[in-house]
């Protein structure tokens, strides 16, 4: 079995708190959102991989966190040195001069304006503004859009920024019935549209592939093999090594399913067939919700097997 105390990318929503409240919103995010401790937060690096090619920090907002955005950053540069590339992503209201600076100094070298679109406070407004600022820093604009590519998301060599946004087609591979988006019914309703077959889907979370970098998710403290998250989540950064909850997880036929971007699959080994997996989830309109209920109805995550 691989060793997973090496993998290629993690995606960590330290925090729910943002400044804003976007209808979107697959988290629930928001100026009451939900918040871990410093020691939290601490505890759950302590319990990252030994080590990590790519770490996304996300929110939330992370700059409405700022202490504990640095602090973060000074504890991931002890634990990793530079062998690790640290992106943000945020919705650039908080940005400044001076904030970018420190967070450059702190070993950020990807940012990623994650609020380009009309769901968002700004609506994109301040593009231009942030693109000055970014400019003033030497801060590289030549790739707008995320780093997906396997092949050039590694790049700790230069500082570069990008900026995309929300859309009914496509917001990391479309609406997902969670949070805001489902309460607010601006849900992605395509059945046929398989969320866990993209990038922060569930697809790779164990092995990667060609074209994806391996890469799990962390909301506040719960692992999941994707960034909408099961039901119950695999594991709790705050009390597990992640490496331990991802050896635990693997070689089992449900999760090797979802590390193949098939959720309609996942259910064979206990009795729920793909015929009627792709019925509920038609019936449902979103292969999320179905992931719901499969782990609410069907799968037991602490005993990792048939309720």
């Amino acid at each position: 079995m691989r060793d997973f105390n090496h993998i290629e990318s993690l995606y960590w929503v330290f925090t729910q708190l943002c400044n804003d409240k976007c209808d979107h919103c697959y988290n629930n995010s928001g100026p009451h959102g939900t918040r871990i401790s410093e020691e939290e937060c601490l505890q759950v690096i302590d319990n990252m991989p030994e080590k990590i090619d790519r770490l996304i920090l996300s929110g939330g907002e992370p700059l409405a966190e700022k202490k504990k955005l640095y602090l973060i950053l000074d504890k991931i540069k002890e634990k990793y040195g530079d062998d690790t590339q640290v992106m943000l992503q945020t919705n650039g209201d908080l940005l400044t001069k001076e904030i970018l600076q420190t967070l450059i100094e702190k070993g950020i070298t990807r940012f990623d304006i994650a609020s380009i679109d009309r769901y968002h406070k700004h609506q994109g407004n301040r593009l231009m503004e942030l693109s000055e600022i970014f400019e003033s820093c030497g801060v590289s604009g030549d790739d707008k859009d995320p780093l997906i590519d396997k092949e050039n998301y590694l790049k700790k060599e230069q500082v570069t920024w990008g900026y995309w946004g929300a859309n009914e087609d496509m917001w990391l591979g479309g609406n997902w019935a969670r949070g805001r988006a489902l309460q607010k019914n601006i849900w992605k309703k395509d059945p046929e549209h398989n969320f866990c077959g993209v990038l922060s889907g569930g697809i790779g979370f164990l092995n990667g592939g060609d074209d994806i970098p391996q890469e799990i998710s962390i909301q506040l403290w719960a692992i999941n093999p994707c960034c909408p998250g099961t039901v119950d989540a695999m594991g709790d950064a705050r009390k597990e090594k992640v490496s331990n909850v991802l050896k635990r997880v693997a070689g089992h036929p449900v999760f090797e399913m979802i590390d193949k971007g098939d959720p309609f699959k996942m259910g064979e080994s206990i009795g729920i067939t793909e015929e009627h997996a792709r019925k509920r989830c038609g019936e449902l309109k979103n292969v999320c919700l179905w992931c719901d209920e499969f782990f609410k109805q069907h799968f037991d995550m602490k005993k990792m097997g048939k309720k």
